[in-house]
């Protein structure tokens, strides 16, 4: 990266962030991208794991962000990455007589139209209208009082942190530079001009200059902070909303499809998620740590109680398997309320050399790279092509479709069950291949991997070799979400990570111990947390855990 002057560099490697290195990549510029932690480590692997035009949008009458999204949406499932993103079904129940469901069916009704208009819509189903005897039937956990009937419609889900991920990767299969735990500690000026950055390289300790004709600030959250080493005053604000999610075991609900459920301030979503439910979210204003939000008692309380009041079995504390807390980026300003705040994104040039994208959602991660390399080219003194990454597969994609269809001749070829092969499949796409070759050269790594059986030991070494990780806490949170799929949160399967990644990244036993006994001082703190009844106990406790590299 000291080598040379880029035509841009991007701060910040989350969705957005690797997004907007994939579109200036595939422009022909050429591109740098810097992260200070891991790739997704923030807010864009804490989602509630959906791509969706967002139906409480469409209640707020903003059609132009709903219709945005729904297109994105749709090239997401059928272009961009059909090997990690999936239809899912949910319930929406219906609690009036008369009234409720004429007026949900027009809304879900213009839902799925405006889905269809933006070209991408064809390959969910359309929403379908359910008694209440269809809807227990789909339903069974549901109280038979809790509603008198309900429409059942199609959104998609994604894996958040591997989808990130893939987009970094595909950007530098483009020709992008692209460096993890690497933090801009200064902006370097020339004059009033903006020409790039002083970073410090967190795992070696070295600081050295970037240069660059454009630097884009893509740091979400963090935005305001960002901006305050330029030494601009900001056009706008970004104010942190907290969501929290819980993870339980798929038989505690008795359901056979995921449910949208209506609160005082928003919604709640009960998603289905590989053996797991996805309960999620709530929307409160946050303005402690950034890196490790935490969730309180309350928080925990707040959404069991909402999702049991339609449970005929209500689930409890033990019940919960995992438990995440992630940061949304609104442009504050408009609401006193976080969920009123913009989900809108904006674009702006502070000064010369320097481009701040902050707000938007997660789906339409792609559109705000556009805006803000459509923005950086207005500044560079050559022509720039056009976005083009509506046309560009990430890697795993191509090749998926035929790769599913073979799954069944692949599981005999391996020896591995064909339910191992599709698991495969979602998180690799044609790239699973790569994985299967690493198993078959040691059938050691063909194995289930102790303490977390639903992943192969192969795995874990692929996302060290492959994938950029470099400590625990990034294959069992990221590459894997093994830290809120088991009900030890990764602590058994911790000392065999560590061993399978020291393999790769040349670990002594000594920095296998380090690693594994701060992945296990990180749950401890979380669980902590979890049992705090406000956010600044819950934030003090969780910060009782250090990184494992210093941000300082």
């Amino acid at each position: 990266m000291r080598s040379q002057t880029f035509d841009v560099l991007v701060v910040g490697g989350g969705v957005v962030g690797a997004g907007t290195a994939l579109d200036a990549a595939t422009r022909g510029l050429s591109t740098a991208l810097v992260e200070a932690r891991d790739w997704a480590s923030g807010t864009s692997s804490r989602s509630s794991k959906l791509i969706h035009g967002g139906l409480r949008y469409l209640e707020m009458l903003d059609f132009a962000l709903v219709a945005e999204a729904l297109k994105e949406r749709g090239l997401i499932l059928t272009r961009l990455a059909p090997h990690l993103a999936q239809p899912v079904k949910f319930l929406y129940p219906l609690t009036h007589r008369g009234w409720e469901r004429p007026y949900v069916a027009a809304g879900v009704t213009l839902y799925d139209l405006m889905a269809r208009a933006g070209g991408y819509g064809a390959g969910l189903p359309f929403h379908r209208h359910l008694t209440r005897t269809q809807a227990l039937r789909a339903a069974p956990a549901l109280k038979k009082d809790a509603l008198v009937g309900a429409v059942q419609y199609y959104d998609g889900q994604l894996d958040d942190a591997r989808h990130t991920m893939n987009i970094v990767r595909t950007a530098s299969a483009y020709g992008a530079r692209v460096a993890s735990r690497t933090r801009v500690v200064g902006f370097l000026r020339e004059g009033e001009r903006v020409v790039g950055v002083r970073v410090r390289d967190l795992e070696h300790g070295e600081e050295f200059e970037v240069h660059a004709q454009q630097v884009v600030n893509a740091t979400g959250v963090w935005t305001d902070e960002t901006q305050a080493m330029v030494g601009e005053r900001g056009q706008f604000k970004v104010r942190a909303s907290k969501g929290i999610h819980l993870v339980v075991p798929r038989d505690r609900i008795q359901s056979t499809t995921g449910m949208i459920l209506r609160t005082e301030k928003s919604v709640l979503f009960v998603i289905p998620w590989g053996r797991h439910w996805i309960v999620g979210t709530t929307d409160t204003d946050w303005d402690l740590d950034k890196a490790h939000p935490a969730a309180s008692a309350t928080d925990i309380d707040y959404l069991l109680e909402h999702v049991n009041s339609v449970l005929a079995t209500p689930l409890t504390r033990e019940d919960v398997e995992g438990v995440y807390a992630g940061l949304r980026p609104l442009l504050s300003g408009e609401s006193d309320s976080t969920s009123k705040l913009s989900r809108e994104h904006v674009v702006a040039h502070p000064a010369p050399g320097l481009v701040v994208v902050a707000g938007g959602k997660y789906t339409t991660y792609r559109i705000m790279a556009k805006d803000s390399i459509d923005e950086v080219a207005r500044a560079l003194d050559f022509r720039v092509a056009a976005c083009c990454t509506d046309e560009v597969p990430l890697l795993g994609a191509e090749g998926y479709r035929a790769a599913w269809n073979g799954r069944a001749r692949t599981a005999a070829r391996t020896g591995l069950h064909v339910a191992r092969v599709e698991h495969l499949l979602r998180r690799y796409g044609s790239m699973a291949d790569d994985v299967l070759a690493l198993c078959t050269s040691d059938p050691a790594l063909g194995r289930p991997l102790p303490g977390a059986d639903d992943y192969l030991c192969g795995e874990v070494v692929y996302a060290a070799s492959h994938e950029g990780a470099r400590h625990l806490d990034d294959v069992l949170a990221r590459r894997t979400r093994i830290s809120i799929e088991t009900w030890d949160r990764g602590v058994t399967a911790a000392p065999h990570v560590a061993r399978l990644m020291a393999g790769v990244l040349g670990w002594s036993p000594a920095q296998q111990e380090k690693e594994v006994a701060h992945y296990e001082a990180r749950v401890a703190a979380e669980r902590a947390s979890q049992t705090q009844t406000d956010d600044e106990t819950a934030d003090a406790v969780r910060l009782g855990a250090p990184e494992i590299v210093p941000l300082s």
